[in-house]
Parts: C-alpha cells; structure tokens; sequence
C-alpha cells in the first residue's frame, strides 16, 4: 500500500486528478497486517485515533502535507470500532466512515471490502438508451425496509420490464426513517437498511436478474444533525446558500481536498459496491466556479473508472436549470454527463391530468407544453417563465432523446406535496393509463415510482427521524411555508413515526381488478418499448403532434430501415374522434388501453390495421385513450 502522503499531495495540488483518488485512501483501509487510517482535518493541530474494541491507549496520528494526518493500527479487523479525538477534546467518527452501526453519532467500524463473494463477474452494466428506471426508496419499499428485503421483488421486476432499479440515498442519515437526503455518513450505507453487507448483497442480486442499481448520491448538501466535518476542515462555505443547508466548498480555499473527498467517494460507490450509475441530487445547488466545474470532474473519475473496469457506468444528474452543458460532450464545452431528468415533461403531463395551476405548475397547462416537452426535450429552452419572472433555460435539441429522464410521478413530485399524493388518488385508472404511455412510449429515457405501476394509493409523504427538539420545529415549521405557494394549508407531521408507515407500499398486493389491469397495461408498454423499432437517438426521426381541439397528442418515430411507431395518447376528458392525415402508411394496431385485458368497459375497438391518410376512415378514442400503431412497410415519415 503507497503510504507517501507528501507526495500524494504534491501530485493533487500540480497535475490534473487522473489517477489522485487511486493514490490517496480516505478512511480505515484494512490490509494484511492492520488497517491504516487516513483523515483529511486541517483544522485540527492534533488528531488520535482511539480503538474501542482495544484496552490501549488512543494512537497518535501524524500529520503529513495539506492537512492529512495518518497511522497504520496492528491487528485491526473488520468489525473493530473507533473514532478519532480532535486537539485533545472531540471524539469524532470518521469523515469516511464505511459502516456507522450506533448511527450517526456513534463510533466508526472497520470494513474489509475484500470480504464480500461477488458472482457478477460478467456483468457489464446497462447502456443509457435501455434504461427502464424504477425508483424506490429502501425503508418503504418493504414492509422491513432493508436492502435484502427488496430482493425477492426482483424477479417481479425483471418479468414487468424494468431494466435498473434507483436508490434514494442510503448514505447514513440520522435515526431510523428519512427520505436519504439528511444524509452526513457519505461513505456509510444507512445501518437501519442493513449497512454494508446488505447493500452489496442487494447489488449482487440485482445483476444476477440482469438489472442495474442506479444510486442517488447528494453533493450539494449535508444534513444538519451528526454533520461533524467541519471540525475536522473546511468543507463548507458561507459564500454561497442551498435552501438545504451550507454550501460545499467547491472553489474557494483548500477546495482540492474536498472535491478529492467528494470524487472518491462517487468512485467508491463504482468500485465497492459496483454500482452501475449515480443520480446526482439537485446539481444547480453545486456552486462551483472553478475553470473545471466539479461536476465535469466527477464525470471524467467515473467514465475513467467504468473503461477501467470494463463496464457501462452512467451518472445521471437532477437539475433545475434546463441546461443542456450538463449532459453536452466536454468537446462542446460541456460536463460529459450522460443523462438528466427533466422537469418541464412531469410540470407539462401533469397539467394536463390534473388541471392543477399553482406554483412552479403555473407555468404549464397547455397540450402543446406536452408536445414540445416530448419533442424538443426542454419546454422552456429560453422562452420566459411566469413563475420565474425571467427567460429560463437552452435547447437540448442537439442531443439524443434519451438523455432526458422523464416520469409521471417520483419522490419529489408526491412528496412535495403537503399529502403526499399519488396520482392513483388524483385522476381516473384511465388518465393513469394515458400518463403510463407517454412515459414508457416517449422517445426519452422513463422512470417509475415505486407501486405506480399498479396504481399504488398510498402517499408518499416526507418523513424524518431527528432527536434535536429545536431542529425538529424547524422542520416543521419549514414544510409549512414551503406550501404556501400552492394553498396547502394541512401537513402531515415529518416526526410522526404513522407518516412514515402510511408510506409504505404494497408490491406484493392484493390488488384489485382495477390496479390488475393497469399492471397489465404497463407490462404490455413496457414489452412494446423493448420489441417495437428501436428508439432513435436524433430527435430528427420522431415527431410530435398535437391536437388541440381533440386534446390528443401523437408519437411517430421511425428508423432509416423504414420502420415505424405511431403511438396516440388521448388527454381527452370525454370521448371523442381522431383524423390523421400523417404519417401515411398501412398499420397495424399493437396495444389499445380501453381493450378488455387493461380493464376496458366494452367501447368499440379498434380497427386492427388503418391506412392514413383515408377520407372516410375517424379513430374513436375514448376518454383518456390510449393505443399503439406500427407500420413495417416504405418509409412512413411524417
């Protein structure tokens, strides 16, 4: 093991970080003879580490350059717990703790990676355009809320057509039940979830069903109780704010190990847990004004990493800004980032299936918003936001559709709600069949929530587990203002230990014969995304239509080859007819959503095959209608 810190932190401080986070280990790293221990704390002029599981006295630790202090600790195993004492006075875990079992204001224990049976030796990962997205969050996915307890569900995924399931943060957060967000344990899988051995049991299983694990990790921010690092250095600065909490510094003093910190441990996720990509929270909450922007760098370690391993390793970022440099080559002037989700197609859809006009919803309600926000990518791409009283955003035309990670429903948009709803609860099981096939249908990249599928009705409401009184009002106080921009006036209480349990979904059933067919329904989408004419990956071979009168929207997609894809979503409240005079072309009906099999009420069905255009020849869509057209016959453009 390379032991030279001086020298490590010459390299990071004069060259670009190639190969730094392979040459500095953060942390207890165990080796043949002890485990050495590592803790970047330039705010400390002395730092011990103290062995809980051992009667002698604490270790001192030497301080090398830039702030980093080290010791190598015979005969410290897997399991051995501790914590480092600052300046004689401030017993600390780790920085870099792999496992926190007392929580977060517990010791750190001691995890040997080299333990754990890999059997995903073949495994190379799932590329951007095949990604399917089911997200869930670990504690509510379940009845016990642990990563082993999500794997006898995984088959059952794998059969609906899911190809990567997404983790809300599982870094260590504070007590037993949290959204993930609060975490400060960022190298630490949450105890409570089953720590270490279970997440990587988890992963494991995962690809051995052929599904990848998408982690969502958060770097803008750090919760506020057990958040310890700034006693050891200046993680943070007050030059910029987050509604979250401090900014992390990225750019001002000392920044270089931070953003070391911080890059190693999205490596840390790819290489020890063999995680297939990481979702990055909220990245217009990362100021960095750097000449590299951290999240280029982050982008550069990680597809590093992936063609070291020889695996496909995405990173997917959530942002508010609409901006297309996050996902644009580094050639282009952008971060090289290979996905991110948008905003304006859930606003759009969502408008249309519920009417609602508050908030940042102000901004949408029209079917044409829909339309762009399916054929452009971005709705505001520049134009001016009345909810933000400014122009907002750029174009993301110039890149492949499946870029954008588009969704019904997730977290966020349920439980940043003052009840949590779902859609279940808000619209018909038609409109949920509508909504179902303009995500899995659309030309980008589609995610679930975990129970949408089946029309889950339980809320998923924001829950928190802290133990500070003062902070605890504060969150509830903070949850009530934020609501006050849509009218909400009733809040669930976050500490209340029923919110969390009322968020609990029912995978395993039973269902009734409502949310049976709307499983069918998804399972049928989902089998015509992986089967039908592959998606394009130009925005020029597929268009978007929208009829406003009839309040319908249509999808036609096609490949050189000449085959086809016409998909009709109907946002129509009331029956009504459709004429099409494009695409021209016979085709061949694939899936109707009012058919009996998707809990159809004995409308008249459809024709099995139509030629367009025909002078006499009007589609009947029932409300909410949806239904699936090929065409394998001449070109079939718009």
């Amino acid at each position: 093991m390379n032991t030279n810190l001086e020298s490590h932190a010459a390299i990071w401080q004069t060259k670009a970080m190639t190969h730094a986070y392979e040459q500095l280990n953060l942390g207890a790293q165990p080796h043949a003879s002890g485990t050495r221990f590592t803790v970047w704390a330039p705010h400390a002029s002395r730092i011990d580490l103290k062995l809980l599981s051992q009667s002698r006295p604490p270790l001192p630790m030497i301080r090398r350059a830039a702030g980093y202090f080290e010791t190598d600790a015979p005969d410290v195993r897997t399991g051995d717990r501790y914590v480092y004492i600052l300046d004689d006075n401030k017993e600390r875990p780790d920085p870099a703790s792999r496992s926190q079992p007392e929580g977060v204001h517990g010791p750190s224990e001691v995890v040997d990676s080299r333990q754990f049976q890999w059997t995903d030796r073949h495994w190379q990962g799932v590329a951007c355009e095949q990604l399917i997205i089911y997200e869930v969050h670990v504690g509510t996915v379940t009845d016990t809320g642990t990563f082993q307890a999500i794997i006898p569900h995984l088959e059952y995924l794998r059969n609906l057509g899911i190809t990567a399931i997404e983790l809300m943060p599982v870094a260590q957060f504070p007590g037993t039940r949290n959204w993930g967000y609060d975490g400060v344990g960022l190298f630490a899988p949450q105890n409570t979830y089953g720590g270490p051995p279970g997440l990587k049991e988890l992963v494991n299983a995962c690809h051995q069903y052929g599904l990848a694990v998408i982690l969502d990790v958060v770097y803008n921010h750090f919760g506020p109780e057990g958040n310890y690092l700034g006693d050891f250095g200046p993680y943070f600065t007050d030059r910029y704010r987050t509604p979250w909490g401090s900014a992390i510094n990225y750019d001002g003093p000392d920044s270089d190990a931070v953003r070391h910190f911080v890059v190693s441990n999205a490596l840390y996720w790819i290489t020890e847990y063999h995680i297939d990509a990481l979702r990055l929270d909220a990245v217009h909450g990362i100021y960095d004004f750097s000449a590299v922007h951290i999240l280029k760098e982050l982008s550069d370690a990680i597809h590093a990493e992936g063609g070291r391993l020889g695996r496909t390793v995405l990173l997917i970022a959530e942002s508010d800004l609409n901006d297309s440099r996050i996902i644009s080559p580094p050639a282009e002037g952008g971060y090289g980032m290979d996905a991110q989700w948008s905003d304006d197609f859930h606003h759009a859809l969502h408008t249309a299936l519920t009417g609602e006009r508050v908030g940042y919803y102000e901004d949408f309600g029209e079917l044409a918003h829909l339309a762009t926000a399916l054929q452009d990518g971005f709705v505001y791409a520049g134009r001016h936001s009345k909810h933000r009283r400014r122009r907002h955003g750029n174009t993301v035309r110039h890149r492949p559709p499946q870029q954008l990670v588009i969704c019904a429903q997730n977290h966020d948009q349920i439980g940043n709600r003052a009840l949590g709803e779902r859609l279940s609860t808000l619209v018909s099981a038609e409109a949920l069949q509508a909504a179902a096939t303009a995500v899995l249908l659309a030309p980008q990249t589609p995610m679930l929530f975990m129970g949408e599928e089946y029309g889950e009705t339980a809320p998923f409401q924001y829950f928190v587990d802290h133990s500070d009184a003062d902070l605890n009002q504060a969150v509830r106080a903070g949850r009530k203002k934020e609501f006050a921009a849509f009218g909400w006036t009733e809040v669930p209480d976050p500490l209340e230990a029923a919110t969390f349990k009322r968020s609990r979904v029912h995978l395993d059933g039973p269902h009734d014969e409502r949310q049976n067919a709307l499983l069918a329904w998804h399972r049928r989408l989902m089998h015509l995304r992986n089967t039908l004419p592959p998606y394009t990956t130009s925005h020029s071979h597929h268009h978007v239509h929208s009829f406003e009168e009839e309040q319908v929207i249509t999808i036609h997609r096609w490949t050189e080859e000449g085959d086809a894809t016409l998909v009709i979503v109907g946002m129509n409240k009331k029956p009504g007819h459709l004429s099409l005079d494009k695409p021209e072309g016979t085709w061949t009906l694939q899936a109707a959503s009012w058919a009996s099999e998707y809990g159809g009420k004995g409308e008249r069905t459809l024709p099995h095959t139509i030629t367009i255009p025909s002078n006499n020849e009007r589609i009947f869509l029932p409300a909410y209608g949806a239904a699936v057209y090929v065409h394998r016959e001449g070109k079939g453009h718009q």
